[in-house]
């Protein structure tokens, strides 16, 4: 069985706010998931993370932390405050890894500025593809990737099978392109509804998306980053971990 993570955003900004990342831990824990993935933007003030680091350890949960920070600024420079800023909350926690987009990055960028942060740093630095023109396109990732490999530092990434549909990228060219770079998998299905992309649940019977974590090492982490909706949230959670620990 491989091991799943669930993003706290599955459960919904709105619930996520209201009654904190904590309240959902024991929820995680009992449905049998290895880990929960921390999301920044949806903490409602100050979080305590020291105590929500205890609460995982005591649930045996390790953790992703997620911010929604740019690696690359709009002038196209790294913003070393903003990520060392993810950095400190991501080493308080004790997350395995620290996930951030791409933002504005060109060949006029520093990358030696960044590379010497992370290969510093105490948590690994995951590059997601996320659903902006800057950070959800194939080639500038394809081009950051390469270009830290050729100067001897192996980043690895966060493959997002669904945010690829808002840039126009075929999920299965994408897994193939980058398959050696991939660490953790953000696992959703995508439905066009009305002309809006929305995320949805992925079915057991839908074949797509297995063959896209096929492409990747056996047993690679993944997260279910889909809505879980209903009246026993646990029960929903189980029955999805279960399916996704299965492939």
């Amino acid at each position: 069985m491989s091991p799943v993570l669930v993003a706290a955003s599955a459960y919904g900004a709105d619930l996520v706010r209201r009654v904190g990342h904590t309240d959902l831990v024991h929820v995680v824990a009992a449905a049998g998931a290895a880990g929960f993935e921390i999301r920044r933007e949806l903490f409602d003030g100050p979080e305590d993370l020291p105590a929500l680091r205890a609460l995982l350890d005591q649930h045996k949960l390790y953790s992703v932390y997620s911010a929604p920070f740019e690696l690359f600024r709009a002038d196209g420079k790294f913003d070393r405050e903003q990520i060392a800023l993810a950095m400190e909350e991501a080493e308080e926690l004790g997350a395995r890894y620290l996930k951030v987009s791409l933002g504005y990055f060109s060949a006029a960028s520093d990358l030696q500025s960044l590379l010497r942060f992370v290969s510093q740093a105490p948590v690994e630095v995951l590059l997601e593809n996320d659903q902006t023109p800057q950070g959800g396109r194939l080639e500038p990732i394809v081009s950051f990737l390469s270009l830290c490999t050729g100067n001897g530092y192996a980043f690895g990434m966060t493959f997002d099978m669904g945010n690829w549909r808002w840039n126009g990228v075929e999920p299965e060219l994408a897994a193939r392109t980058l398959a050696p770079y991939i660490r953790y998998v953000h696992c959703k299905g995508v439905r066009d509804d009305k002309g809006k992309l929305k995320a949805v649940p992925l079915q057991a019977q839908d074949s797509d998306w297995q063959q896209l974590i096929a492409h990747f090492p056996k047993g690679i982490l993944r997260a279910i980053e889909f809505p879980l909706v209903g009246s026993d949230l646990e029960e929903v959670t189980r029955r999805y971990v279960a399916m996704l620990a299965a492939v």
